[in-house]
C-alpha cells in the first residue's frame, strides 16, 4: 500500500497533516519532551500465513474436486477424439496451482489477512515494528531521554505508544496504553485526525507535567507524521 492509498485509507488528507503537525508544536512548547509520530500500511508482509491460508483453500478445492474425476474425464471427451492418461492430472494440478494463485491474492487483502493472522502474531509484529521505528528515527537520542513515538499500524489496526527510559522513570506505561487504545478507536471510527490530535494533547499534557519547558528548548525530533512505506 503507498503512501497515497494509505492517506486515503485512514481520511487524512493534505490539511489535516498539517493540522496534526501544528498539534505537535503546539503540546512541544510547554515540554522539553519530544512527541513523534507515525503511520504504517502493515507492520510485516504476513507472506507465510496467506500463502499457509492459499494451500489450504487449494487443498480443499482439491478434495472437492475429486469425486468428480469421471465426470471431468467425459467433459474432455466430448470435445477431444481422444484423451491420454496425463490429463486427468495435468487438471488437477493446474486447478490447484491456479486456486492456490488466486487464493493468494484474495488472502492479500486487509480484510482477510485480518482473519487468517492470529491475533498474537499481529500485535507481536506491531510491537516489534514499532521498537525498529524508534530506534531508527533516533527518538531514543533525545536530550534526556524524554522523547515519545506514537506508532500506528493500519493493518492490524494497533497503536503503540513508546516511551523513552526517562520518561519511563516518571510515567506508567498503563497511561501511555490508555491513550493508545483511544486513538486505535478514533481510526477504527475514521476520526484518524482528531484521534491523532486528541492523542498528542494527552500526550503533551503528561510531559508537560513532568518534563516542563525550559528557557532553551530545541526541537530534536520531526513534528509531523512521518508516513513509512515498507
Amino acid at each position: 500500500m503507498n503512501r497515497r492509498c494509505l492517506l486515503k485509507k485512514t481520511n487524512l488528507s493534505a490539511k489535516d497533516l498539517e493540522e496534526i503537525k501544528e498539534s505537535v508544536k503546539k503540546a512541544e512548547s510547554a515540554t522539553t519532551g519530544e512527541i513523534a509520530l507515525a503511520i504504517t500500511a502493515e507492520s510485516d508482509s504476513y507472506s507465510f500465513w496467506e500463502l499457509l491460508s492459499a494451500t489450504y483453500f487449494a487443498a480443499v478445492v482439491f478434495i472437492c474436486l475429486l469425486p468428480f474425476a469421471n465426470e471431468i474425464k467425459a467433459l474432455y471427451e466430448r470435445f477431444f477424439w481422444t484423451v491420454s492418461d496425463w490429463v486427468l492430472p495435468a487438471f488437477y494440478g493446474i486447478a490447484t496451482l491456479a486456486t492456490i494463485a488466486l487464493g493468494f491474492f484474495v488472502m492479500n487483502l486487509p480484510f482477510f489477512d485480518r482473519l487468517i493472522i492470529p491475533h498474537s502474531v499481529q500485535k507481536k509484529n506491531v510491537t516489534a515494528r514499532a521498537f525498529r521505528h524508534f530506534a531508527e528515527s533516533g527518538v531514543y537520542e533525545t536530550q534526556g531521554h524524554s522523547g515519545i513515538l506514537i506508532f500506528v499500524s493500519y493493518l492490524e489496526r494497533e497503536v503503540r505508544i513508546i516511551a523513552d527510559s526517562g520518561i519511563a522513570k516518571k510515567i506508567p506505561q498503563d497511561l501511555w496504553n490508555i491513550i493508545a487504545d483511544d486513538l486505535a478507536s478514533g481510526i477504527k471510527a475514521g476520526n484518524t485526525k482528531d484521534g491523532f490530535i486528541s492523542a498528542i494533547n494527552k500526550c503533551g499534557t503528561l510531559l508537560a507535567e513532568h518534563f516542563p519547558a525550559e528557557e532553551e528548548n530545541p526541537n530534536e525530533l520531526p513534528d509531523g507524521l512521518v508516513i513509512l512505506n515498507d
